[in-house]
């Protein structure tokens, strides 16, 4: 398998060096040069497979050529043994043809992990193959975070350097960060937004020489290995749903689109997937791409979703790549207008195509709370923030009749406990491995939103070779 950028000036590369390189050296990000499918008969097989199995199999074409491609059932089968549900991603009823997908059942109870537990394992094959050692930088919103120390805590290969939002994100959020303290982990608290601190990433990714010297290497979902991995969890819900003899419809409460593209990547795959009803809160930069067709950017407002407090969208790049029929100079034009304008509007058909597939909704802080208190009035059932953003998504959603719809839960409601108990007067604790996370020592450095002294204390701390 070779990957592309989706700015067209970079090299093709294989999986492994994908891997470890993040974003493309012309800036862009890497996809498929061709979508691997299956057909209608060899989705039903799969049908009977566990998660862990199901991974395997659908992750194997991307892998094709790499130096896991032989071990991708046993790193699959490691990646997922530690989550919580036997089933790992199981699917609640909440309605007729309502579904909940629960995407928290792993070590930091949000979707990210059952991306990174996977990556972080892929990391260490391909560094061990090639005897070399990678430095993480990456920016999280408040999930990405966590999942990603996890995933790379303690390993001899890589150091990772994670900057979030200061004051931007939930206790439990920055706690599960901060309170890790391992040698190789370096939390910083960055005085600025989400998109401040995913522009310094950028920025130091085109600084050509600190790539090169400190093996740079990201884990945000501009690394396609992320992607890749959650392809899987809508294959997994869409099986148990009846694909491939029906259509399916998703739900997804998304800032930077990443999750929701990995949905896209499944139907290109050839899952039949009706439609994606896309959930924003106020930073409802894509709900406004949606209803007009030009994204522009506003200043990022604290809402009770942290996690979806974004107002640029990077893997909605790999979507206009896609629908561009893979011009990397119309999305090179585009991507330069916006970083120079803050907005840009894409040709009228090929938003016309985005429409077939896509639909958007926002839902403010107020609708966030009767959402979570309805539902759980209605069913007992306890969404977090962003999952009750995207269960308003699919209530909103126009389908046809009878098209059983999943709403990803995308974190377990006791990460953000009090929206949760604003909401419906009762706090969700903790489980018992994190009851007592918020009195742990916690270790992190506050700084500037500064590109140099982001640089030199990443440098100074980095043990590259």
């Amino acid at each position: 398998m070779r990957y592309i950028s989706t700015r067209g000036r970079a090299p093709e590369l294989g999986f492994d060096d994908v891997l470890l390189a993040g974003l493309a050296t012309d800036g862009g990000l890497y996809v498929p040069a061709v979508w691997p499918t299956f057909t209608k008969d060899e989705w039903a097989a799969m049908a009977a497979l566990d998660y862990a199995g199901l991974a395997a199999r659908i992750i194997a074409p991307f892998v094709k050529g790499s130096v896991i491609e032989k071990q991708i059932g046993e790193i699959t089968k490691a990646a997922y043994a530690g989550f919580t549900h036997k089933a790992v991603a199981p699917l609640v009823q909440l309605d007729t043809n309502l579904w909940s997908l629960e995407l928290f059942h792993g070590p930091t109870l949000a979707f990210k992990d059952y991306a990174l537990q996977l990556v972080g394992l892929l990391f260490d094959h391909v560094l061990k193959a090639r005897k070399s050692r990678i430095t993480v930088v990456s920016a999280t919103s408040g999930d990405t975070g966590s999942a990603a120390i996890e995933a790379c805590k303690d390993r001899d290969a890589v150091d990772i350097f994670i900057m979030h939002p200061a004051g931007r994100v939930s206790d439990v959020q920055r706690h599960q960060m901060t309170t890790v303290l391992s040698k190789n982990v370096h939390n910083i608290a960055v005085a600025g937004t989400f998109d401040d601190c995913q522009n310094l990433v950028k920025d130091m990714f085109a600084d050509s020489r600190m790539r090169g010297d400190l093996n740079l290497s990201a884990v945000n979902s501009i690394n396609w290995a992320r992607i890749m991995a959650q392809v899987v969890y809508y294959a997994w819900a869409a099986l148990r749903l009846g694909a491939p003899h029906k259509e399916i419809a998703f739900a997804v409460p998304t800032g930077n689109f990443g999750n929701v593209f990995a949905g896209y990547v499944a139907r290109k795959m050839g899952l039949p997937i009706a439609k994606f009803a896309v959930g924003s809160n106020k930073n409802d930069i894509l709900t406004r791409y949606f209803e007009t067709g030009a994204m522009t950017a506003n200043g990022v407002v604290p809402t009770l979703s942290p996690s979806m407090d974004i107002q640029i969208s990077s893997n909605f790049e790999r979507l206009l790549f896609d629908v561009y029929d893979n011009d990397g100079a119309a999305v090179t034009s585009l991507m330069d207008r916006f970083k120079q304008s803050g907005e840009y509007s894409v040709d009228a058909k090929v938003h016309a195509r985005i429409l077939q597939m896509f639909s958007g909704t926002r839902l403010d802080d107020n609708g966030i709370k009767r959402v979570i208190k309805e539902t759980h009035t209605a069913t007992g059932y306890v969404l977090d923030p962003h999952s009750a953003i995207g269960v308003a998504a699919a209530q909103a959603a126009k389908l046809p009749v009878g098209t059983p719809v999943v709403a990803m839960a995308t974190a377990h409601p006791a990460k953000f406990p009090d929206a949760v108990q604003s909401a419906m007067g009762q706090r969700p604790a903790l489980p018992p491995h994190l009851a007592d996370l918020l009195t742990r020592e916690e270790r992190f450095t506050t700084l500037p939103n500064d590109l140099d002294q982001i640089k030199a204390y990443v440098r100074k701390h980095a043990r590259h070779t």
